[in-house]
């Protein structure tokens, strides 16, 4: 309770002292853009952004950090600290690289010989983690999406790319954008093959995009999978584990086939990226619904039986999504919002696959010296499902508090500032602040674990200057399954996330 009330004083103390520390900042207006031609249509435009959390977590029973037992466990970790830069000087291509890095704590995140560390052996260095690229594509416009010769738009279009790209399929989710989201994060297992054959939720490969009949719009792929080779399962003696599935498609050159389809039926979103909105904060009024699918050849093996003799099997997965998202801006001059999404996903990998995850998770892969008790079937630290076998069912519903609950406060600092002085003029500038209340629901039906399990998250975004400068709070309750012979539940274990980002 202690860590609860901390995380909300600072909320509380950030969100009064912030007209004191933050006056006379201007608008974000066009962003970081160099333009190569009045109309502004060829430019160079930078994105640059940091997500930084402050946490305290629960950890799984019989976790240890550092050698140390820990039941809560404390830190202030970089989740993500990016840039990207696109450039358009012709409208029929366009080039884009995004770079950084993302999960450095101090234990872990860095690079092997990062610095002189004492971690236990357990992890790499958490010292100077390595740049590398998340997106590299080049883009061509086959069907532009605009006419040139009459400037108006096409009612069909049709874009093809190469490199490695981030336009997947199976949902909305699946192409998320890091920048916009509404919870403090994605549930993960909306990136399906995540570090194992991607690069951190990129292919290298071909893909295509665009609309029909202005409001159809589709993203398709062929990709090269990054090769696998993680080890078949065994158990006591080296024997086999028969029928537990594990993502290896070494001795495979097999390619992914992707595609997600969505139907806009209120204001077209934009699809110059692939990055998908989390939610407009009351700026634009959206309703899809889409479909998708991704299959991956010989993308899992297994052990089984046959004969008296043990083979193994190779697996072809296939992902199916459904999904809608609905951003509702209403109460006129107040500018409320609902924003739901919503996501339904059936896995098929093979017998008994099942991953799962734990974010910037610093707990040893052993169990803390002297612990008698029972442990958790994901393993120590954070970790909890991420997918596998079987279905997952995702929700999330927000909604922006009116305008009037901040525009009060904002009042009330200006009118302490004599009205034509250059301060006052620099807060009549500024965005308007707001804040949205959220919560989410996941539900796991996984083969592996051979009953439901549920996790649900709740928290806050204060919105300073939209999602260029927000603060989050979010609260999680993730699931404890006791590894206990019948991967019994035994409630939830918690999370306090506290999150600042800036992106310019």
């Amino acid at each position: 309770m202690k860590k609860l009330f901390t995380l909300l004083f600072m909320v509380i103390w950030i969100i009064h002292s912030k007209y004191l520390l933050a006056q006379g900042s201007e608008e974000y207006g066009s962003g970081l853009r160099i333009k190569f031609n009045d109309a502004g249509s060829k430019y160079l435009r930078f994105i640059i952004w940091n997500q930084i959390w402050t946490r305290a977590i629960e950890m799984n029973p019989g976790s240890q950090v550092n050698l140390e037992p820990v039941g809560w466990y404390f830190d202030v970790a970089i989740r993500r600290a990016r840039m990207l830069a696109l450039a358009q000087i012709n409208l029929r291509f366009l080039i884009l690289a995004h770079w950084g890095i993302n999960n450095q704590t101090f234990i872990n995140g860095g690079v092997p010989n990062g610095g002189m560390t004492g971690n236990g052996g357990n992890f790499t260095s958490g010292k100077k983690p390595g740049i590398f690229f998340h997106d590299l594509w080049n883009e061509y416009a086959v069907i532009p999406a605009k006419n040139s010769e009459t400037g108006k738009n096409n009612p069909h279009s049709f874009y093809l790319g190469f490199g490695l790209h981030y336009w997947h399929g199976v949902s909305r989710m699946t192409s998320a954008s890091t920048l916009n989201f509404m919870a403090v994060d994605a549930p993960i297992f909306n990136w399906f093959t995540i570090e194992f054959s991607d690069q951190f939720a990129r292919y290298m490969g071909i893909y295509a995009k665009g609309f029909l009949f202005d409001r159809l719009e589709y993203r398709m792929h062929l990709s090269k999978p990054f090769v696998t080779n993680q080890s078949l399962p065994r158990g006591a003696r080296g024997l086999p584990i028969l029928e537990k599935a594990v993502e290896n498609n070494t001795g495979s050159n097999s390619w992914i086939q992707s595609g997600y389809f969505a139907y806009h039926f209120w204001e077209k979103e934009s699809n110059l990226l692939p990055y998908t909105v989390g939610t407009y904060v009351g700026t634009k009024r959206v309703f899809n619904i889409g479909a998708g699918f991704q299959r991956m050849p010989n993308a899992t093996k297994h052990w089984s039986l046959r004969e008296q003799d043990t083979i193994v099997i190779n697996n072809d997965a296939l992902i199916l999504g459904l999904d809608v998202f609905m951003d509702c801006p209403f109460g006129g001059n107040q500018n409320m919002a609902l924003t739901l999404y919503s996501v339904f996903y059936n896995h098929n990998w093979g017998p008994n696959y099942y991953r799962t995850v734990g974010i910037m998770n610093v707990a040893s892969t052993e169990k803390a010296v002297g612990y008698k008790g029972e442990t958790n079937i994901n393993g120590f630290g954070n970790t909890r499902p991420l997918l596998g076998t079987g279905q997952i069912w995702y929700t999330q519903v927000g909604y922006l508090l009116p305008k009037e609950l901040l525009i009060t406060r904002k009042k009330a600092v200006e009118s302490d500032i004599e009205s034509k002085s250059e301060l006052a003029q620099g807060l009549k500038k500024q965005p308007q602040d707001r804040i949205q209340i959220f919560g989410t629901y996941t539900l796991h039906n996984l083969e592996y674990l051979k009953r439901t399990v549920h996790s649900i998250d709740i928290g806050l975004n204060y919105f300073i200057a939209g999602h260029h400068a927000k603060i989050t709070l979010q609260y999680s309750a993730r699931p404890n399954i006791l590894d206990s012979g019948v991967n019994r539940q035994d409630g939830f274990l918690s999370e306090f996330i506290l999150q600042t980002q800036v992106y310019l």
